[in-house]
């Protein structure tokens, strides 16, 4: 269908991609860290983090759009992902969260190609397969119900990752193809 168009899954560096805006796995403070957010903090150079400290920072599961600076993307969505404490504590309802403010923020803003990168998987230890699920359907549902002119990319840094990505967007497509047959 439809909405595979809308969401492609890539492995490579997030930084390196020249879209309207590039989506940062940020913290609290939105000050920079490790992984993908140090990354980014380091390619868009120091204007970033000057720019942030005027932001007074970003709850879990929100966003905030700022300049991407020295990146080849034109804008960075930060946001902050939850930490894995089992999956009881919330964890989808955020990380779902942090997908649908990020297509908010990128729809108020105009933008049509936005990169995210996989989003707590990291250190914030949330498990891969479930990530990989809550992305696709909360991606896919915002495409279907907002705003179908967005082109989505979803970069993993493993292929393992990649994998998994994949998987859940074949999986997703299975049961939207099911759907239509009822």
């Amino acid at each position: 269908g439809e909405f595979m168009e809308h969401i492609c899954i890539i492995q490579g560096d997030i930084t390196t991609l020249k879209v309207d805006a590039v989506v940062n796995a940020a913290n609290n403070t939105l000050l920079g860290g490790g992984g993908v957010d140090g990354a980014i903090h380091k390619a868009a150079g120091p204007q970033l983090r000057t720019y942030c400290e005027t932001l007074g920072g970003c709850p879990t599961g929100d966003a905030r759009i700022t300049p991407g600076f020295d990146l080849p993307a034109r804008h960075l969505i930060h946001t902050v992902g939850p930490v894995w404490k089992g999956g009881h504590h919330g964890e989808e309802g955020l990380l779902r969260a942090c997908y649908r403010r990020s297509l908010e923020l990128a729809t108020e803003h105009r933008l049509q190609t936005v990169a995210f990168p996989s989003i707590s998987t990291g250190a914030y230890g949330y498990p891969i397969k479930e990530a990989a699920r809550v992305a696709i359907e909360t991606l896919s549902e915002f495409v279907a119900e907002q705003n179908p002119e967005l082109l989505i990319s979803l970069c993993t840094f493993s292929e393992e990752d990649q994998a998994c990505y994949q998987e859940a967007l074949a999986r997703w497509a299975d049961h939207r193809m099911e759907d239509m047959d009822l």
